[in-house]
Parts: structure tokens; C-alpha cells; sequence
């Protein structure tokens, strides 16, 4: 067993202050003879206040703020830039302490008007989950976010910025969550936060125990407690990782998996990852996912003029998904410089959304946001410096 596989299970020493859940925190303090309910405040300032800094920390006495700073509690991530777009849009990226660069984004989820399709990036009425549209929501925007798992990515699909240099680490999860932490600290007071997609920078099933673990702190009910359903994975198709996801959460984590193709000819061209794992084996492991009812599994496939855009393609995606409960998101592919790739004319974006829809799936068109603020995911980093090393 590697050290990956323990480092962040419940109790172990090396889980990061951020990272801690109320009863590790109780563990913690009752060596240093504190009361249990400090536990409690401690996860409440972190995750529901999103406080990080124990100095701010007023309810709790100055011998303990200093402890705490002085053990290891302090903000991992601060903000190197911000970029808003016309459609509201707002890319963040992040400075780690080592700093790397990582990007999150938030993306507000303006209804779209009457004559315009349905939004990929909007929740689906099916998988929404009512019991969290209470009067906290009524008359505020929500907001979905887009948190990464790694700094780069190792899958090296063919059309993605992220992977371009290769992966450089993977997030702990106190650095995953704080992406989280810091975007809901700059949203208006008219917007709210609601929806949580892991499709940043990096590979989630490939950094496993951080991102559930991550997953974890989002969802518990004394912080952010965002609802499981409103949770989104995404995945290239680690088949393993699929596996063991839906055993660890019952099903009740989204799941999306980037297929990009119908048949292994095509994905080997343009997702490396496709030589390990097939085609036939991740429909497999999709097939036995733990769906809830009324659920339905998220297929992402990136429309490359010339590469995977033909209405065979099309048919074949139709053949291949066939008895499957699932949604399609068609992404017209954000040009990314180095793949020489480029997005399909939008006509045969839609003749390809047809075939779908005549094969009776639900198939939606992810909008280009923000594309004047290298949407592509992984973009934006690249071209930020990192912060000089005050060090030298």
C-alpha cells in the first residue's frame, strides 16, 4: 500500500488543518485539553464562514489562535488573478504556496431566454435536487464552480491545455477545497453558491483520495453543505476510479465522463488514456455505476472539425450509449494554440445534436463562456508567471 492510499483517510497525521473534518479537529484538541464544541467552531469558521487565517478567529482565545498558526492552519491558496467576462463568467486563478498556478471558475447560471437551447453548464431539472431550493435561493443567482484536482494534467488528450506540459502534482485537499473557500467569498450578495463541477486542471480520479476527500468537506452539512447531487466529476474514463467513486458515494456524486468518440480508432488519436482503458470497458463501468432513480450520467464529448464532428460519429455515439441513462453535452472545443485543432462550423454542430436527439437522448450545447478569458481550461495559467520567490 502506497502512502497515496492512507495519507488521507479519517484520523491519519498527515490530513492538512483545512482538510480535518469535526471529529479529527476533536481529536486534536482534546490532546491539548479543549473542550469538544471548539471542534465545531473551528470547522464552522474554515468552511461555513470560510475563514482561514486564525488570527480572524475572534471567538476563540489568543493562546489557541497562536497554536493553531503556529500547527499549520493558514490559507494555502491566494488569488494571483482575476478576469471577467461580458456573460459574467469570472476565472480565477490561484497562487499555491509553492507557487504553482492553479484556475477555478465561477459560472453564473443565467437562465437562458425562450428562443435559445438549454445550456449545457445549467442544472439539469432531472438530476436538481428541490429539497435544496429553499428561501435561501429564492430570487439569487446561482452559481456554478469549476475546481481542479492537480497542477497540469498526465492524460494528454490531444485538444486540452491543461495537459501540455504534463502533470507537474497533485492538489492536497485543503488546496482543493480552498479554490471553493475563496469563490464564494467573491460572489455578489444576489449570487449564490450552488453547483460544484470537478472538470478543472487535472485528472480527479487520477488524485483519488484528495478529491474524495475534498468531496467530503463540500458536502458536510455543518460547512458549504452542498447537496451530493449537486456535485459533478469528470473523468477521461479511469476505469477503476469510476469503480471505486460509486462505491464510496452510493451513486450520489454526478458522474461525467469526456468520451470525445464513439470508437477506439478515433479516442486513441486524440485521448492517450483510451490504450488502457477501452472504449467497451468504460461503458462497462458505466453500466454498473450505482445510478440512482431519476439520475443520469453526464457524457462530454469536445466537437473537433474534421476529427470526431461527422454524423457517423454521431450514429455511432448513439449505438454505443444505447441503454444507458444519460445526457449528452456537446462542447464545441475552445482553440488551444497547441493541438492545432479547432471547433467544427456551428451548422454541423447542430446536424450532429440532431442525430442524438432523433436517437432519443437529451443532448445540450455547452455555450463558449468566456472565451475573451482563455476558457479553455488550463489556458489562462500558462500564460501567468508565477510570483517572484521572496525567498531570493
Amino acid at each position: 500500500m502506497t502512502r497515496a492510499d492512507t495519507m488521507f483517510r479519517e484520523g491519519s497525521s498527515d490530513i492538512p488543518p483545512i482538510a480535518r473534518v469535526p471529529s479529527e479537529w476533536a481529536q486534536h484538541l482534546a490532546a491539548r485539553g479543549e473542550r469538544a464544541f471548539r471542534a465545531a467552531q473551528l470547522f464552522d469558521w474554515i468552511h461555513a464562514k470560510g475563514v482561514t487565517d486564525p488570527e480572524a478567529m475572534t471567538n476563540l482565545s489568543r493562546a489557541m489562535r497562536s497554536w493553531l498558526a503556529a500547527s499549520g492552519l493558514h490559507p494555502v491558496a491566494s488569488m494571483a488573478h482575476l478576469h471577467r467576462a461580458p456573460d459574467a463568467t469570472v476565472k480565477l486563478v490561484l497562487s499555491l504556496a509553492d507557487r504553482s498556478v492553479i484556475e477555478t471558475v465561477l459560472i453564473p447560471m443565467n437562465p437562458a431566454r425562450p428562443d435559445e437551447p438549454r445550456d449545457a453548464d445549467l442544472p439539469d431539472p432531472e438530476d436538481d435536487d428541490s429539497e435544496q431550493d429553499d428561501a435561501a435561493e429564492a430570487g439569487r443567482v446561482r452559481v456554478t464552480q469549476c475546481i481542479s484536482t492537480q497542477v497540469g494534467c498526465a492524460m494528454q488528450c490531444a485538444f486540452c491545455a491543461s495537459g501540455a506540459n504534463g502533470l507537474q502534482r497533485h492538489l492536497s485537499p485543503d488546496e482543493i477545497v480552498s479554490q471553493t473557500l475563496i469563490g464564494r467569498s467573491l460572489l455578489a450578495p444576489d449570487h449564490v453558491l450552488t453547483n460544484v463541477v470537478v472538470m478543472g486542471m487535472g485528472e480527479p480520479l487520477h488524485n483519488y483520495d484528495a478529491t474524495a476527500r475534498a468531496l467530503r468537506l463540500l458536502t458536510h452539512p455543518q460547512g458549504i453543505g452542498l447537496s451530493p447531487r449537486r456535485i459533478n466529476v469528470s473523468t477521461v474514463g479511469l476505469v477503476p476510479g469510476i469503480e471505486r467513486l460509486g462505491r464510496d458515494f452510493e451513486g450520489r456524486v454526478g458522474l461525467a465522463v469526456s468520451l470525445h468518440a464513439a470508437d477506439d480508432e478515433t479516442r486513441d488519436r486524440i485521448v492517450p488514456m483510451n490504450k488502457r482503458y477501452r472504449l467497451q470497458d468504460i461503458v462497462a463501468a458505466l453500466r454498473s455505476y450505482p445510478l440512482p432513480p431519476h439520475r443520469r450520467l453526464t457524457v462530454e464529448y469536445a466537437l473537433i472539425d474534421g476529427v470526431n464532428d461527422h454524423l457517423d460519429h454521431a450514429r455511432r455515439l448513439a449505438s454505443l450509449l444505447q441503454g444507458l441513462r444519460v445526457k449528452v453535452n456537446l462542447i464545441p472545443m475552445n482553440p488551444v494554440a497547441s493541438s492545432g485543432f479547432r471547433p467544427p462550423p456551428f451548422d454541423r454542430v447542430l446536424a450532429f445534436q440532431q442525430v442524438l436527439t432523433r436517437a432519443g437522448y437529451v443532448c445540450l450545447l455547452r455555450r463558449r463562456r468566456g472565451d475573451d478569458i482563455s476558457a479553455a481550461c488550463g489556458q489562462l495559467a500558462a500564460t501567468v508567471q508565477r510570483p517572484p520567490d521572496e525567498s531570493s
